[in-house]
């Protein structure tokens, strides 16, 4: 597109703006990048580069004026295209329920997609105020809605925000609704925005539905007291603080002990560079307050709430005899583990499912398949996990897990700490330790150790290109392991979808597994190591994690490079 093309479209844009602030900033960047400002002219590229799609989990990007950005403007396009999908297949009338975090311009997004659905007819409801991105996905199925909209980008930096949507069964949309949906959105970009039929009679709901989500939550727990377990608690300045709280309550627990600075909604994130529990430093305050306070465990969730952390004391187990007694956060896997051994413990039901997506730790197949349980791999994201049929549990690396498939059909980080708690305390009765779980897991399964590394792109299009570069030239060996086999995840694999991926199988069910982010502009490289073990434990920690640093090391240099 030439500059005079681009200056075209944007003006076009500034001109149907229904928001002034982003048709003012945009009309500024118009002057400087006209002048010859290379930063306004890159960013005026950047945000007019192509519209939106809905990737792994919705609508995601940076706060500002384009069809690349969020804004008014592409929200009031997206609900049109979820209006026009729902007419069509729900031609007697349906409802929608809205949510919305407590971000920049959430509220303002949620109000917009109101009035559009009930321009189109459509009855729409608003949760109350910000809550987390589970209470909105146990609302659809609660309030017998045809679909949900959630605004929110989760665990994304401060200036991004974010559309999810969710279909009347509680799962976020996959294809071909995603698909159909954004046909109706980009028909929508092709007319001024202000020719789409904008409604005002929507239901703002009351506290009603949070408590009936906060009923069904505490009701499905595996039942047990976990009266003494204490915890420094953290919603990264998101909204899960105060429903966490009132379901601990509700369950008579001790109240989580909160990290103040951090428990207050703040759209900025003011203490945190990057508001994702897996990022480092995002845990340092809860740590610190660990270290003086000295409670079991350390909970955080993410600012939506639909993600959960724990980190423990390390306790003799550390690499380092020097740290030992440190508090370290569990990884992913680690808790995805934990949580399979303890749900899959209470699960009596015949034909139960433990799934995850591709890029977990395959150590919960072990699990699944030892417990007499089904195990089913699916693509990634929640949207597949949370259609598994008679799914007992589902997780994924990233922090997510869906303990109470009957409740919310989705990453739940609220029911997923209330688990933890749950079984903190039944552990403790037995004088044993979330770690004593994955020593014995360890002992019948394997010592298994993950690991992430991944590169942020500045280009969009730098991401076609490296996946290019891996399937026409894979490398043949990895820190001294060889390359035993490459699979292109594109030609589909054992059952799943195709989908843009590679593993490289290093054999022993070592492997390295290699997707663009769904939600974010990086290449990501997931990695596993196994180690058996017979008697010494120790040793094979210390394997592993030599191991593991070893790929991780060779795989960063290798995405560095590009």
């Amino acid at each position: 597109m030439s500059d005079s093309d681009l200056f075209a479209r944007a003006r076009a844009w500034a001109a149907d703006d229904p928001d002034l602030r982003t048709q003012q900033a945009l009309l500024q960047n118009i002057a400087l990048a006209s002048s010859g400002d290379d930063n306004a002219l890159d960013e005026l590229a950047s945000a007019f580069a192509g519209p939106l799609t809905f990737g792994t989990a919705g609508l995601r990007a940076p706060l500002g004026a384009g069809p690349a950005r969020m804004n008014r403007v592409v929200v009031m396009q997206a609900a049109a295209g979820l209006a026009n999908y729902l007419l069509t297949n729900h031609a007697d009338g349906c409802a929608v329920v809205i949510g919305f975090d407590a971000r920049h311009q959430s509220d303002e997004f949620a109000a917009a997609t109101a009035q559009v659905l009930t321009g189109y007819g459509i009855d729409a409801m608003v949760l109350p105020r910000p809550l987390p991105t589970p209470v909105l996905a146990f609302a659809v199925r609660h309030l017998g809605c045809a679909a949900g909209v959630m605004v929110t980008a989760s665990h994304n930096p401060a200036q991004d925000n974010g559309y999810k949507v969710y279909l009347g069964d509680g799962c976020q949309i996959i294809p071909p609704v995603d698909a159909q949906i954004a046909a109706g959105m980009q028909a929508a970009s092709r007319r001024p925005v202000r020719e789409i039929p904008l409604g005002g009679n929507w239901v703002t709901l009351s506290d009603q539905v949070e408590q009936a989500y906060l009923d069904a939550v505490t009701g499905a727990l595996v039942r047990t007291s976990a009266s003494g377990v204490r915890c420094v608690y953290t919603p990264l300045h998101g909204v899960g603080g105060t429903v966490f709280e009132a379901a601990t309550q509700q369950l008579g627990w001790p109240a989580p002990e909160p990290v103040d600075a951090q428990f207050v909604p703040d759209s900025d994130f003011p203490t945190v560079a990057f508001p994702n529990p897996e990022e480092p430093g995002a845990l340092d305050l809860a740590v610190a307050q660990a270290r003086a306070t000295n409670p079991d465990l350390v909970i955080a969730h993410d600012p939506d709430a639909d993600r959960c952390a724990v980190a423990v004391r390390d306790e003799h187990r550390a690499t380092d005899p020097t740290a030992s007694g440190q508090w370290r956060m569990l990884t992913g896997d680690e808790l995805g583990a934990i949580l399979a051994w303890w749900l899959a413990k209470s699960s009596t039901a015949p034909g139960s499912v433990l799934a995850q997506s591709l890029v977990s730790c395959t150590l919960m197949e072990s699990i699944a398949r030892s417990a007499g349980l089904g195990y089913e791999r699916t693509l990634t994201g929640f949207k597949w996990i949370g259609r598994v049929p008679d799914l007992r549990f589902g997780y994924e690396e990233a922090l997510g897990y869906c303990t109470q498939p009957t409740v919310v059909r989705d990453k739940d980080g609220i029911a997923a700490a209330l688990a933890v708690l749950a079984c903190t305390a039944a552990l403790r009765d037995q004088g044993r330790t979330l770690l004593d779980v994955l020593d014995e897991i360890a002992y019948q399964h394997g010592l298994y150790r993950t690991a992430q590394v991944s590169i942020r792109v500045r280009q969009i299009n730098q991401i076609p290109q490296i996946m290019r570069t891996l399937r026409t030239a894979p490398p043949e060996r990895i820190a001294e392991l060889p390359v035993q086999q490459v699979i292109d995840l594109a030609n589909g694999w054992q059952g799943l979808p195709p989908t843009d991926g590679l593993i490289l199988d290093l054999g022993d069910a070592n492997r390295v597994i290699i997707r663009p982010s769904g939600t974010e502009p990086k290449v990501k490289c997931y990695l596993q190591v196994v180690e058996p073990v017979t008697t010494d434990l120790a040793h094979a920690r210390q394997v592993a994690n030599q191991r593991i640093e070893a790929l991780q090391s060779a795989m960063r240099a290798r995405l560095e490079s590009w």
